[in-house]
C-alpha cells in the first residue's frame, strides 16, 4: 500500500491505495465521493470524468498514483457551498438534459471543461466534444441545449429531434 495525497474540490485529502487502484475507485471508495460514476470500466462511456489540474479525464482510465499532487475537481465540488447549483448544473435542471441521472456527473464536467475551451460553442461543437460521453436515455437534444444555455447562448435555434 502506498499513501496519495491530492487536492479533491479545493480540500487536501489522502489515502492507503494499491499500484492497481483507479482514481475513480479511490474517489469512490476511500473518500466516500460517489457521484463520480462507474459505468463501463473501458474508458467508453464518460461516467466518471473529473478533472485533473484543469483537464477533463475519465477516472477510469487513471491511476490514483498518477493523481498524486494534483487538483482534482469532481461533480461534488461544482455547486457553491450553500448548495446552490453551478450555471452548468442549473441549466441541466432547467431544460431537463437529465433522466435517469446516470451519466449526468461525467456530462456536466464535460460540459464545465468545454465552456472552460470554448465558452461560446456550436450545437454542432457541443456534439462532437460530448462523443466521449454516452446516455442512455435523452437522446442528448436537451443536454446540448442545456449547454448552450449555460454559455449564455440563445436555445431557440436548436431544432427538435
Amino acid at each position: 500500500m502506498t499513501k496519495v495525497t491530492m487536492t479533491v474540490n479545493g480540500r487536501p485529502m489522502s489515502g492507503e491505495v494499491e499500484g492497481r487502484t483507479l482514481l475513480v475507485s479511490f474517489l469512490r471508495d476511500t473518500l466516500g465521493l460517489t457521484g463520480t460514476h462507474v459505468g463501463c470500466d473501458t474508458s467508453q462511456c464518460g461516467a466518471c470524468v473529473v478533472h485533473v489540474d484543469g483537464k477533463a479525464v475519465k477516472a477510469c482510465t487513471m491511476l490514483a498514483l498518477e493523481a498524486e499532487g494534483a487538483e482534482v475537481a469532481t461533480i461534488e465540488g461544482q455547486a457553491a457551498a450553500d448548495g446552490t447549483l453551478n450555471a452548468i448544473q442549473a441549466a441541466f435542471q432547467e431544460h431537463h438534459g437529465l433522466q435517469c441521472g446516470f451519466c449526468t456527473p461525467g456530462m456536466v464536467m464535460s460540459a464545465a471543461a468545454l465552456l472552460k475551451e470554448n465558452p461560446k460553442p456550436t450545437e454542432t461543437e457541443i456534439r462532437h466534444y460530448l462523443e466521449g460521453n454516452l446516455c442512455r436515455c435523452t437522446g442528448y437534444h436537451n443536454i446540448v441545449k442545456a449547454i448552450m444555455a449555460a454559455s449564455g447562448q440563445d436555445v431557440s435555434s436548436i431544432a427538435a429531434e
